[in-house]
C-alpha cells in the first residue's frame, strides 16, 4: 500500500466489551453493536469485536492481560489503527493499556479511546452553532482535565483522525492551570448565551411549545421535516443534529412551536449531559413532549428507559408525555401480530400513537392525541 492510499483509507478499529454478571451477554453484545454504529459515524471501520467475561471490568487494563495481548496480536497482524472500549476508561487503565499496546510512546501507532471519547468526537465534528461548539469544547475538557499525563504526549505525532479533534493536539501540552482557565471561559461564555436564550423564550410564552425528545436516530428530524413542511437536517446515522431547532407548526389554525433536541444514548458521557443542559432548555419548558421511538428496533424498550432517565436526570418531571412510535414502516409483523403488539403497547402507555414519518403515514391520529393539550388552557405561562 502506497504512502497516499494509507493516508486516504478510513481508521480500521477493533471495539472492547466485557460481559458481567451486571451486564450479560445479550446486553453486551447489544451495547457493541451500537458502539459500532458510533464508530461507522466518526467514519472508521470495525473488524471485530472483543469480549472477556469478568465479575467486573479490570480496574487496570479494563479486560484482563491475556485478553489484552490477545487483541495486541491482532492489532500487529492486521495494521489496526484504533481500539475502543465500550465503557469510559480511567486515567490509569488508559496508561496501562498504552503500555502494551504502544510500548514506545513516541514512535505509538495505536490509539486507544473509549465510548465518551468516540461520543464527544462525534459531537465535535457535528456542532454547528456557536452554542454547540462551546459546549463540546467544555465537556472535552472537563474530560481531558484528570487524564492529563505523559501518556498524552503521543498524540502530537498523530495526523489527524478519530479522537483528535477539538482541543486534543493543542491542549496536550498544557498544564493542569490552563485547563480550568479554559472550562472557566466557556463557563462564562454558555451562561450568556443561556441569558440570550431565556430572552428568546420569553418572548415565546404566549405560544405552545412541544419538544421532540428520544433515542438519538429515531427519526425526530425526520418527523418535523414531516409535520413543519421544513428541510432539518437528517441522516441515518447517530447523532445527525446536535443544535436544538424550532420551527412553527400549524395545528387547527393554532400556530404553535416545535422544538427538535438532541439524541439521547446509553453511556451518555456525564460532562456532555451537563454541558447540554441549557440546549435542552427547550424540552424542559415544553408544555408537551413528543417522546419518539423506532418502533423497529430489538432494543426499544431499553431505549425508553434510558430517555425516560435522562429527563428524570434533567429536572424533567411533570410535562405531558406522548409517545410516537415511529418507523412502523420496518416493523417486521403480519397484521394479526402487529395489531396485538399495538394493543399491548398502548395498554402499557395509553398516550401512544403509531406513525411512519417516511411513509407519512399516521399524522392524523398524532393530532388528534395532540389537540386536547392544546385546547386546555392549563399550558399558558403567568
Amino acid at each position: 500500500m502506497t504512502k497516499t492510499a494509507a493516508r486516504s483509507r478510513s481508521e480500521l478499529a477493533v471495539l472492547v466489551g466485557v460481559i458481567t454478571p451486571a451486564q450479560p451477554e445479550s446486553m453486551t453484545l447489544e451495547y457493541l453493536a451500537e458502539l459500532d454504529f458510533l464508530t461507522d459515524t466518526a467514519g472508521a471501520t470495525v473488524v471485530k469485536h472483543f469480549t472477556q467475561r469478568l465479575p467486573h471490568p479490570d480496574p487496570r487494563t479494563y479486560v484482563g492481560s491475556g485478553k489484552l495481548q490477545e487483541i495486541n496480536d491482532h492489532l500487529v497482524e492486521h495494521s489496526i489503527d484504533l481500539v475502543i472500549f465500550d465503557d469510559e476508561l480511567s486515567a490509569a487503565q488508559i496508561r496501562n493499556i498504552e503500555k502494551v499496546f504502544n510500548p514506545n510512546p513516541l514512535e505509538a501507532t495505536v490509539k486507544v479511546l473509549d465510548r465518551s471519547t468516540l461520543i464527544l468526537d462525534i459531537f465535535a465534528s457535528r456542532a454547528r452553532t456557536a452554542q454547540s461548539r462551546l459546549q463540546v469544547e467544555l465537556a472535552q475538557h472537563e474530560y481531558l482535565l484528570p487524564r492529563l499525563t505523559r501518556m498524552w504526549t503521543h498524540l502530537s505525532k498523530q495526523k489527524g483522525g478519530i479522537g483528535m479533534k477539538g482541543p486534543g493536539e493543542k491542549e496536550i501540552e498544557t498544564d493542569r492551570r490552563i485547563i480550568r482557565y479554559r472550562i472557566s471561559l466557556l463557563q462564562g461564555k454558555l451562561k450568556e448565551i443561556d441569558r440570550q436564550n431565556q430572552t428568546q423564550r420569553k418572548n415565546r410564552q404566549d405560544q405552545f411549545r412541544i419538544a421532540l425528545v428520544g433515542y438519538t436516530n429515531v427519526g425526530k428530524s425526520s418527523l418535523m421535516n414531516w409535520l413543519t413542511r421544513s428541510e432539518v437536517f437528517a441522516e441515518n446515522k447517530l447523532f445527525a443534529t446536535l443544535d436544538t431547532t424550532v420551527r412553527k407548526w400549524v395545528l387547527n389554525d393554532r400556530p404553535m412551536l416545535l422544538s427538535d433536541t438532541v439524541g439521547f444514548i446509553r453511556k451518555l458521557p456525564h460532562h456532555l449531559v451537563e454541558s447540554f443542559k441549557s440546549t435542552l432548555d427547550e424540552a424542559r419548558e415544553a408544555h408537551l413532549l413528543l417522546h419518539v421511538i423506532d418502533a423497529s428496533h430489538p432494543g426499544l424498550d431499553a431505549q425508553i428507559a434510558v430517555v425516560e432517565q435522562t429527563l428524570v436526570e434533567l429536572g424533567i418531571l411533570n410535562t405531558p408525555v406522548i409517545r410516537v412510535y415511529n418507523k412502523m414502516d420496518a416493523v417486521d409483523l403480519d397484521s394479526a401480530e402487529l395489531f396485538s403488539w399495538q394493543k399491548s403497547r398502548t395498554a402499557q402507555f395509553p398516550q401512544s400513537v403509531f406513525v411512519s414519518a417516511k411513509k407519512h403515514e399516521g399524522q392524523d391520529q398524532l393530532k388528534a392525541m395532540i389537540e386536547p393539550y392544546i385546547s386546555s388552557k392549563s399550558y399558558v405561562t403567568n
